[in-house]
């Protein structure tokens, strides 16, 4: 066994400091980044972080929230992550700036760790600087700044303390001990982290047969040196039984770690990629394997050189290599020359620099293989957060060799230029990585850094539109939208985003374009032929947007359907087409077509809270307020914070009258209050439950700050009046009865109010017929606007006038007993009033 370094207490705790003051320097201005990029997806969008949630879900879906048996999903199973993810939730809600510092925490906790799993391999000096160069290197800012990279980090940790728990258990000649068991359990922990977490298992097979045992000496003698002792001898005098047994339990851990992962798939198929995610993937055989080759030189290239750096490597980057012709065939042919000989120094020696180098070879390309596409094809082309793990050895490779030829150099110039060399790549890593970490501030930053790098990704000119069009800058985002169309004419989601972009400048004409040119890219079956190519959800929305913009108008709404169905035929478990179809149904009146469609839709998604809410509404529609109770509950079962099951369950309660219920409809009010505070309907529901409760004061602070958000807001004006006069405060009725008038003056409740006022409290008998008379205009024949009218003719006296007015609301109302008395008074008065003057 090669000899281990162990440095003094004193130069560790100097060797950490020096670290950690690195890390801090490198990495400060990194905790004032946003979430950008998958952030987004993983993190504010995944509802698996929210206290709300099941716990149990966290390990059920993917990284991403998605069930990992839905087609949508990327079969990314990172449940410890997410629980990270989720207690950063818990303290401190979606404030970006503690989930960054963690993520700086545990980067610094993976450079201590790297740096004590080095010492067991090389001496103090080159552990320390391979530590240094992996903590500053700028190839990390993806894993360290991007909040997602924690996966990474977390992974790492686990990872080294895999290696750190497997070289104890091999200085412990007891077969089975508890670092072995330990270090079992660290692999297990490193890929429920990450999935790359699990290859640590590929290198401890490594650190047995070539750290502990030199297999690499024997193999090298049973191919090139006749003379040596057989292959087979020098087997059985290294194959000690404890070895033995540790090899077979690193099998046996490496065989249940793979078949888990195959059953949390849950029998379901890889995810689905297409061509602008992985091109070489789906390309002939001839390119894809010659590009497939290349594809490790450039993430070497990147570790060597790391200047350019972006954060999407997928479309159009990278060009296939489609031909032996290409220029860049040399650059393999070079890299695959420097491995072969690297592999000959180290098999024809068995010194301890050879056992070195080969250990932190394979800590580089083992830890790479499962994004290699050797045995599946990944949803990438480059991932630099990817080579977190694999820049470990790298690290230790580069320190190695700059260690060896230090100490071979005699000439003490060479050797100063040496350290000056190392020391200039030591701060320019450095302000690379200072520098790389404002490109993550914000989602415009990091993908017009990414275009300065990549000008024909098509993704990034989509991504810097979002970034605008989430600012509300569609003139700007439409610029973008179209030069990633130029750049890739085939992206179906340029196209999507260019009509989106219309529309939102409601240029609806321009829109319906751009959506039928992204409908004709979709693959279409040739004619008698099924089409077998899956499509991915994301482009058949442009069956849901163009069926979105055509349902504008109520004449085409057959024709919305017909795009709905288009989507369902494409893919019969498209959720959302199904749940747009049904509101489809639902405004042509086909009610029960409707409920039999949002059904269908819950086999495929029965935890669906936007089924179960479109259930209740059906539910609604059809007069069947408890049945549709009962659907808004579910979807609020499942999705505790659902903003229209909140408000609609709430209203319903209130309108069924039930009272023992009113303070839950109170509650979900008072939540949606919080997730949506700028909503009026809130506000308004509150002040109609303060009502019924006879809470008058909270009922008249609810419905003005309803009116406060929506001034125009016709429900809320009028029963504030209508609160305000039942409670004898009549002339404070007046002002939102005058708004009401202004924004709705054919409001004809309003309007009786605001007469009643005039008439009885005011006594502006002007103003008060001014009332009744445009309800009049509005409704002739409205009895109660025509009797009111006749009341300020006799409140002037006008009773003749009054009696015809009288006369008139009578012919309306021949069975209202009121208006018939109000008469008898009114020709009483006349009587008296003719008599009077006879006497006279």
């Amino acid at each position: 066994m090669m000899e281990l370094q162990f440095p003094s207490t004193r130069n560790v705790r100097l060797s950490l400091l020096i670290l950690t003051l690195a890390c801090a320097l490198c990495y400060f201005n990194s905790l004032f980044s946003g979430f950008v990029f998958d952030d987004v997806s993983a993190i504010k969008d995944n509802k698996d972080i929210l206290p709300s949630t099941p716990i149990i879900n966290i390990f059920l879906n993917d990284f991403w929230g998605i069930p990992m048996n839905k087609e949508q999903s990327h079969k990314s199973y990172r449940p410890l992550c997410v629980l990270s993810f989720r207690i950063n939730y818990l303290l401190d809600g979606l404030n970006p700036f503690s989930y960054h510092l963690v993520n700086v925490i545990l980067h610094l906790a993976v450079t201590f760790l790297y740096y004590l799993t080095c010492n067991n391999y090389v001496n103090a000096k080159v552990s320390f600087v391979s530590s240094l160069v992996f903590t500053i290197h700028p190839i990390h800012t993806e894993a360290v700044t991007g909040a997602v990279g924690r996966a990474e980090l977390m992974s790492s940790i686990f990872f080294l303390l895999a290696l750190l728990f497997y070289d104890k258990s091999c200085k412990i000649e007891k077969a089975t001990n508890k670092y072995l068991i330990l270090t079992g359990i660290m692999a297990c922990l490193a890929m429920l982290s990450k999935e790359l977490g699990v290859t640590v298992i590929g290198l401890c097979i490594v650190h047995e047969l070539c750290i502990v045992h030199n297999m690499h000496k024997v193999v090298f003698k049973g191919f090139f040196n006749q003379k040596e002792t057989s292959f087979s001898s020098e087997i059985k005098k290294k194959a000690l039984s404890a070895s033995s047994f540790r090899l077979l339990a690193l099998m046996i851990t490496l065989v249940c770690l793979l078949l888990f992962r195959i059953h949390i798939m849950q029998g379901a198929s890889l995810p689905v990629f297409t061509k602008f995610d992985n091109p070489a993937s789906l390309s002939e055989t001839l390119p894809r394997y010659l590009t497939y080759s290349y594809l490790p030189c450039l993430n070497l290239w990147l570790l060597f050189c790391p200047s350019d750096l972006c954060c999407d490597w997928t479309m159009g980057t990278i060009p296939l290599l489609s031909s032996l012709a290409d220029p860049r065939i040399v650059v393999i042919v070079c890299v695959a020359m420097v491995l072969l000989n690297l592999l000959h120094v180290i098999f024809k020696s068995c010194d301890k620099f050879s056992k070195q180098v080969l250990f932190a070879s394979a800590w580089l390309i083992i830890p790479f293989i499962p994004a290699s596409n050797i045995f599946f094809p990944v949803g990438f082309v480059i991932a630099e957060r990817i080579l977190y793990i694999p820049s470990m050895g790298f690290c230790l490779l580069v320190s190695l060799g700059f260690y060896k030829f230090f100490n071979q150099c005699k000439v003490t110039t060479v050797r100063n230029l040496l350290v000056i060399s190392y020391t200039v790549m030591l701060f320019a890593h450095s302000v690379k990585t200072i520098t790389r970490n404002l490109d993550w501030i914000d989602e415009q930053s990091i993908f017009l850094s990414g275009l300065k790098v990549n000008a024909k990704n098509a993704k990034l000119y989509n991504n810097v539109g979002h970034a605008l069009e989430s600012q509300k800058k569609y003139n700007e985002a439409l610029i973008l939208f179209k030069e990633a169309a130029n750049v890739q004419p085939d992206d179906i989601g340029a196209h999507i985003n260019i009509g989106r972009t219309f529309n939102s400048l409601e240029m609806f004409d321009e829109a319906e374009i751009a959506y039928r040119s992204a409908k004709r890219l979709l693959p279409r079956a040739s004619p008698g032929k099924k089409l077998v190519t899956r499509i991915a959800p994301n482009s058949l929305s442009v069956f849901l947007n163009l069926g979105n913009l055509v349902a504008r108008n109520a004449s085409r709404l057959e024709e919305a359907d017909n795009l709905y169905k288009q989507a369902i035929a494409m893919r019969s478990d498209y959720v959302q087409a199904y749940i747009n179809r049904g509101d489809i149904l639902l405004r042509m009146n086909r009610t029960e077509d409707a409920l039999n469609i949002y059904k269908k839709a819950l086999n495929y998604d029965s935890n669906n809270a936007d089924i179960h809410y479109n259930l209740g509404v059906v539910a609604l529609e059809q007069g069947k307020p408890d049945v549709g109770l009962k659907y808004l509950n579910k979807a609020l079962e499942l999705e505790p914070s659902h903003p229209e099951a909140l408000l609609n369950s709430a209203i319903v309660i209130q309108e069924l009258g039930l009272n023992k219920l009113k303070p839950l409809a109170v509650k979900r009010l008072l939540k949606l209050k919080d997730i949506q505070p700028e909503n009026e309907k809130v506000y308004f529901n509150l002040g109609m439950l303060a009502t019924d409760e006879d809470n008058v004061y909270e009922a008249e602070v609810w419905f003005r700050q309803a009116i406060k958000l929506k001034e125009d807001f016709r429900s809320a004006l009028f029963n504030l009046a209508l609160l305000l006069a039942d409670q004898h405060r009549p002339l404070d009725a007046l002002a939102p009865l005058q708004q009401l008038h202004q924004h709705h003056p054919s409001h004809i409740k309003g309007l009786i109010l605001l007469g009643d006022i005039y008439t009885n409290y005011k006594r502006d008998l002007d103003q008060a017929e001014g009332c009744y008379m445009r309800i009049l205009a509005i409704d002739p024949n409205h009895v109660q606007g025509q009797h009111n009218l006749c009341v300020v003719h006799v409140e002037r006296g006008n009773f003749r006038k009054a009696k015809t007015c009288l006369e008139k609301a009578l012919a309306l109302a021949p069975n209202e007993q009121y208006i018939r008395n109000h008469l008898n008074i009114v020709n009483s008065k006349i009587s008296k009033m003719d008599m009077d003057m006879d006497m006279n």
